[in-house]
């Protein structure tokens, strides 16, 4: 038996709620027969009598049971937004954890479970659940224009079997192409977002008609698929709001049939236009509606399907602090897209304090390897061991206070240069400045418009590359870390930025703090202790950085092909390797 998850817990926890809405919804439905009653009464007593008192009493009646009714709607809506609101502040944080861990870990299906879960709670606080709560009381009205009548209630219940055959065909026929519509749109939207982060990229290579019109093949398809669907929705409401008002004269000319046979009165005539109009009002609402429920419907699945997904990291019980002892035991790595093999057995052990350098050619697996150094993925094989613990299920709240990475593609966040060093938390200055300080980037920030206060704006576009990544390594060593992973973290730097990264490697080792770097740099190579070769995903070569590279000197029994990728190590020897 599959176990419940959070959404499906939410809403079982409303289910008194829920009740209480339905409740609500019964007390209301009733109340609605206030008017026609009213009327009935009017034309057939007090017309007939021609007496003021009971009109008078009858009028206070029927106003105390509407304003009633006002307060039982009122306290059914209120309740719907409460429980909309429960839901999301129960669910929201667990969508947007398993939707990021879902993403990171390269699930062939991507979802976007908190705007799925706006959308839900959207449905739940508006008009179309007011359509199903007030659906199953509609035989209320029709027994009470049966008591009136039975040829006027067996016209009404043939009229609301009809409208609701309507509504299931308007499910059916437009239904599949709507929900199309919703998933092509939902993959244009992302494809959109990732074409705007690369803005500046489409123009400077003239990619804008080209990216423009991979865009709207989709959008176009989407749009042509709801236009269909709209087509089709909007034939069965028109015919069914002609069907409607057909029915409502209708049922006016039998009762005024029956007036004249002598078998009702004129008050029946009238009392039961009204019920009918109360027992189609829901039909009515949902055909309006049901766009909105069709799209909360298939939110609905694909919120189920991103939260029923197994868990991508197991629940991992909280470690003493790590000491930074790295270990990879026979780890191999496939990538879950494609299935091909990225890093194949590769083993080695790096004591706490130490710093490792990572080279090797491109596609030789060196940022999966820095992925799998900090848990963000798992091995497909072997363990990945952090002072002997495995480091994939290790509580990631615990662990990340203890670790420093800077990716390949440096990415920050909107806000302040101060709030992106200190994660986003909040934190001490003194903290924030020590880390800069560290990364040798005080100096530089500084001379930013507002220093530490400076907005960087989205992703940091504010900040030019080389100023976007000494940031990044001021956020990776805030909170002096034990464990510090940093892929490629000279890629954009000056000479300067170099220098600043070189000391702050330095001061690293002296404060015990393992460190794994990788670099296409020679000259950054000096600052390890070890070197580890990786090519075609496998570890050639790993020891004692200057043992590996004397190895690899040219006249050495090297190979050929490790040989080329020493020259540049052996040539800038002079600066440290």
């Amino acid at each position: 038996m599959l176990t419940p998850h959070a959404f499906h817990r939410a809403m079982a926890d409303c289910r008194r709620a829920f009740f209480w809405a339905a409740g609500f919804s019964f007390a209301a439905n009733l109340l609605l027969l206030t008017v026609p009653l009213y009327m009935l009464q009017v034309y057939d007593r007090v017309l007939n009598s021609r007496s003021v008192a009971t009109l008078v009493y009858l009028t206070v009646i029927a106003l105390t049971a509407l304003i009633a009714l006002g307060l039982f709607e009122m306290a059914r809506s209120r309740l719907l937004v409460r429980i909309g609101t429960f839901i999301d502040a129960r669910v929201a944080p667990i969508a947007f954890e398993r939707m990021l861990a879902n993403n990171i870990a390269g699930t062939p299906r991507r979802w976007d479970a908190v705007r799925d879960l706006r959308e839900v709670r959207m449905f739940l606080t508006g008009t179309g659940i007011l359509a199903l709560f007030d659906l199953p009381w509609a035989p209320i009205f029709l027994a009470a224009i049966f008591l009136l009548h039975p040829l006027l209630g067996a016209f009404s219940l043939a009229s609301l079997v009809v409208l609701i055959v309507l509504t299931l065909a308007n499910d059916r026929l437009a239904g599949p192409q709507l929900r199309r519509s919703s998933e092509i749109s939902f993959a244009a939207a992302r494809e959109l977002e990732i074409f705007n982060r690369n803005a500046e990229t489409i123009d400077a290579l003239g990619m804008m008609r080209v990216v423009g019109r991979r865009w709207l093949r989709k959008n176009n398809e989407a749009i042509r698929l709801q236009a269909d669907a709209s087509d089709v929705g909007g034939v069965i409401v028109s015919v069914s709001k002609g069907f409607r008002l057909s029915v409502q004269v209708l049922i006016l000319g039998i009762g005024a049939w029956l007036v004249l046979q002598g078998e009702a009165t004129g008050g029946t005539m009238v009392a039961g236009s009204i019920l009918l109009a109360r027992a189609l009002g829901p039909i009515d609402l949902a055909l309006a509606s049901w766009r909105g429920m069709v799209s909360a419907r298939s939110a609905y699945n694909r919120l189920d399907e991103c939260l029923s997904a197994p868990h991508v990291r197991p629940a991992g019980m909280k470690l003493p602090a790590p000491k930074g002892q790295l270990a990879f035991e026979g780890v191999s790595f496939t990538a879950p897209s494609n299935g091909r093999i990225i890093l194949s057995d590769i083993s080695f052990e790096l004591p706490a304090g130490e710093t490792l350098a990572v080279v090797g050619p491109s596609a030789a697996g060196k940022s999966t390897l820095a992925r799998l150094a900090v848990g963000i993925s798992a091995p497909s094989g072997g363990h990945v061991r952090l002072d002997g613990a495995d480091l994939f299920p290790w509580n990631r709240e615990q662990l990340g206070r203890h670790i420093g990475y800077v990716s390949q593609d440096v990415t920050l966040f909107s806000g302040t240069v101060a709030e992106n060093i200190a994660r986003l938390e909040d934190s001490d200055p003194d903290a924030i400045i020590e880390a800069a300080q560290r990364a040798g980037v005080h100096e530089m920030i500084l001379r930013l418009p507002q220093g530490y206060d400076t907005d960087i704006g989205d992703f940091g576009m504010r900040l030019s590359g080389g100023q976007r990544q000494r940031v990044a390594l001021a956020r990776a060593i805030y909170g002096s870390p034990t464990f510090v992973v940093l892929d490629e973290p000279n890629a954009n730097l000056d000479s300067e930025g170099d220098g600043a990264l070189v000391r702050a490697l330095a001061e690293l080792r002296e404060l015990g703090t393992t460190v794994i770097f990788i670099t296409h740099r020679p000259g950054l190579i000096g600052c390890a202790d070890k070197l580890l070769l990786l090519r075609d995903g496998t570890a050639e070569m790993f020891g004692p950085r200057q043992e590996i590279v004397e190895f690899l000197k040219p006249n050495t029994i090297a190979p050929a092909a490790m040989r080329r990728f020493a020259r540049p190590i052996d040539r800038h020897r002079g600066g440290g390797a």
